[in-house]
């Protein structure tokens, strides 16, 4: 659970809510909060200056302009400090009570720049803020300063939308996952909050088979003769179809199916729905239906470039969702024989081949296989890919020692491309990796 808990405070009724919201994470978990509020001396001094000219006359000579910048220059400075005070005073009187250490931070100059400067000089685990400020106008769905803070923030934050203390909660946790490590980090947060405050965990998963289907019928418009021989276009969509129809689906449930162990681990009996459709549209209409007390998602999903700030779903989900949300930035990995036994397909001619593997060692075998093909990407094992991992895992005496045997044939096969590799164990799960050194490993991170 979260250790050290950061909350923006300006005093607004959403602002108020995250401090309450963050009080009652922080009791369950013995957290230390901090409170901070940014306030703009400088802007004010900025903006006195450009309504010189509009003064009155008699404001107008040099030693009497000085004389009310000064005094202005005082007195919004000195009042701002005492407005700051007096908020963290407030949060820091809740803290008090609730027996939670508090430390209070005072900022000047822009709101959204301080706060994530702030942000991301310290290790503070959790990040809960308001959806909107000070400056609520009707309809406002996100407000400006803190969607600039979710976009350049690299700590798990908790947006606060839900504002009515005697409004009933809900009893569940909905948790979207796309197979990213973010959104199994989102996962785990979600079943430790629900261990905690005693609530149900739901996973959703959407897919969107009807994007492919769009674009096979827009090209159809416009392919030429030529084109839909050269492209193979009826046997291309004729594939797409089969792919779409059973393989998105069954990637998706995957998803679900090895968030099921992971809670069932915790003692956690987790619901599931897979959802077919635009995904963020579809948790939306989720959502919407039975608001949930807390939506989880990642950052950004399985698809996202390294330096995306925010997935395309994720920001539409922040703006429009009804409820709390949870961005996750912490990743998770779930154990590799789950990936390997939930994600992982093998060929018939891959399943004949592991027959040659003695029936001690088969078992062993299958999992060590599995394994390596989670490493190195592969969905669908085939003959090839087990020749090449059994080969990986097991020197040559090893093979012998087992009684495991490859034909000529592929011996010549893979001795055509076969060089000198360096190889690198990992500490943690002893997957081998091989050629050069790995930042981090690729099984178990």
């Amino acid at each position: 659970m979260f250790q050290n808990i950061y909350v923006p405070v300006d005093n607004s009724q959403h602002s108020d809510a995250a401090v309450r919201l963050a009080l009652s994470i922080g009791k369950a978990s013995g957290a230390k909060l901090y409170g901070s509020h940014v306030y703009a001396a400088k802007l004010h001094d900025k903006r006195f200056r450009t309504m010189e000219s509009g003064l009155p006359e008699e404001f107008q000579q040099e030693k009497e302009l000085q004389k009310q910048r000064v005094i202005h220059d005082s007195l919004i400075t000195k009042g701002l400090e005492l407005i700051t005070d007096s908020y963290l005073l407030v949060m820091a009187e809740a803290c008090r009570e609730a027996g939670l250490e508090f430390k209070g931070i005072s900022l000047e100059g822009a709101n959204w720049k301080e706060l994530v400067r702030d942000i991301e000089e310290h290790q503070y685990e959790l990040v809960v803020m308001g959806s909107n400020g000070m400056g609520l106008v009707a309809d406002s769905l996100l407000g400006s300063v803190t969607e600039r803070v979710a976009r350049r923030i690299h700590t798990d934050l908790l947006i606060v939308k839900e504002t009515d203390e005697n409004k009933s909660e809900s009893d569940k946790i909905v948790v979207c996952l796309d197979g990213s490590e973010r959104s199994f980090g989102g996962l785990k947060a979600a079943l430790e909050l629900a261990a905690v405050f005693n609530k149900k965990v739901e996973a959703i998963s959407a897919f969107d088979p009807y994007f492919h289907y769009g674009m096979f019928n827009s090209l159809n418009n416009v392919l030429s003769n030529k084109a839909r021989k050269v492209f193979k276009f009826e046997e291309q969509e004729k594939l797409h179809e089969e792919i779409i129809d059973n393989g998105l689906a069954k990637i998706y449930q995957s998803h679900l199916d090895i968030a099921i162990r992971i809670a069932k681990d915790e003692g956690i009996d987790l619901q599931t729905k897979l959802l077919d459709g635009k995904a963020w549209k579809k948790v939306m209409a989720h959502v919407k239906k039975d608001p949930p007390w807390l939506l989880v998602l990642g950052r950004t999903g399985i698809h996202s470039d390294d330096k995306m700030d925010i997935g395309g779903n994720t920001e539409n989900i922040l703006r429009l969702a009804p409820c709390n949300i949870l961005m996750m930035e912490t990743e998770y990995s779930p154990p590799v024989e789950y990936l390997a036994e939930e994600t992982i397909g093998w060929t018939v001619e891959a399943q004949a081949r592991m027959q040659n593997v003695p029936d001690m060692a088969r078992g062993v075998a299958m999992k060590a296989i599995q394994q390596h093909a989670v490493a190195e990407g592969y969905t669908m094992i085939t003959s090839e890919v087990v020749e090449k991992a059994i080969r990986a895992l097991l020197p040559p005496q090893a093979l012998a020692a087992m009684g495991i045997e490859f034909s000529e044939k592929s011996e010549a096969k893979l001795e055509d491309h076969e060089t000198f590799e360096l190889s690198f164990e990992c500490p943690s799960c002893q997957y081998v990796h091989h050629k050069k050194r790995p930042e981090k490993c690729p099984v178990c991170n």
